[in-house]
């Protein structure tokens, strides 16, 4: 297992790299001067063409990628553009808040997802299987920042129960962006629930369970859901890093205080190691959500464990 994880933190090396290079090459496409954004529409030429020399910025391209890989590899994100103060405090400020609502989305879509998939498999083409799979269709079809202005309009606006915005309320301001953020994942969780069920309840060996008089219920619990969990894993880990993604819309509907409405921002106002050093950590954190999730494997599957060896 020590030697499968050591060999999975290395191959994500490469991947870093690729997306930094293509990141940085994409920034470095986009229009605008970031040495005018920090000075001001109305800064004389002189002084941008000072400052552009002196933060390097009419180095080559691979000049200016190597001394910001250089920074990174020491740990530093470089200095945002815009307020001067280090990527790195400015993203450890927010990264508590994007994770709890990733986490409260991450809850609230699994807790609805897996009992929602499980019974549809057990009670298929009834009217609950269709009304389950009607809901999960809605989840994936509905987009999130739509999603979250209708729980404004009418949670918000029209009954007054939660804040439009913001995050000085607890609870109450988490409420409705993690709903938002767990409604679209939780369909995609319950939809691939219901066909590993499907799948698993068909086998053989649930047959030679039944046959021995075990309660219907022990089936689905000790030995069906236990298989079918495998796929349904992935997918929530999948979801996971995708929720970091869909963060940035979520976070800008409800200005919640995370990465990904500061990563919104910074775009706007082409603060570039801002925007490199979210991504860097959105890359990071998908990375290490997939890598938890084949160890995990391991655990629902002894089968799966043996082959780390």
């Amino acid at each position: 297992m020590i030697k499968f994880i050591i060999k999975r933190l290395i191959a994500l090396i490469p991947v870093l790299l690729g997306v930094t290079l293509l990141v940085f090459f994409i920034l470095d496409l986009a229009p605008g001067d970031p040495a005018k954004t920090i000075l001001g529409e109305q800064a004389r030429p002189e002084d941008i063409i000072a400052l552009r020399e002196q933060m390097g910025l009419d180095d080559p391209f691979f000049v200016r990628y190597g001394r910001y890989m250089v920074g990174l590899l020491h740990g530093d994100l470089g200095t945002s553009y815009k307020t001067g103060d280090p990527v790195g405090e400015e993203i450890g400020a927010r990264m508590p808040d994007t994770a709890l609502l990733a986490v409260a989305a991450t809850i609230i879509s699994v807790l609805l997802a897996l009992p929602l998939g499980v019974i549809a498999a057990i009670k298929q083409n009834t009217l609950f299987d269709g009304i389950s799979m009607f809901i999960s269709l809605l989840g994936i079809s509905i987009p999130v920042f739509w999603l979250g202005l209708l729980l404004i309009l009418f949670f918000s606006v029209k009954l007054g129960w939660f804040p439009v915005s913001g995050a000085d309320q607890g609870i109450k301001s988490l409420a409705l962006p993690a709903i938002a953020l767990g409604f679209q994942h939780m369909a995609a969780i319950a939809r691939t629930t219901r066909s590993s069920m499907l799948e698993t309840i068909r086998q053989d060996y649930i047959r030679t369970v039944r046959a021995k008089g075990l309660p219907e219920r022990e089936v689905i619990t000790q030995h069906a859901l236990r298989n079918a969990l495998i796929p349904t894993t992935t997918i929530i880990g999948l979801q996971i890093g995708s929720m970091l993604g869909g963060a940035v819309l979520t976070e800008s509907v409800f200005a919640w205080p995370g990465i990904g409405r500061y990563m919104v921002q910074s775009i706007q106002g082409r603060d570039i190691p801002s925007v490199m050093g979210c991504i860097i950590v959105f890359a990071i954190t998908f990375a290490l959500v997939n890598l938890a999730v084949d160890v995990i494997y391991g655990f629902i599957d002894p089968r799966i464990k043996a082959q780390y060896k």
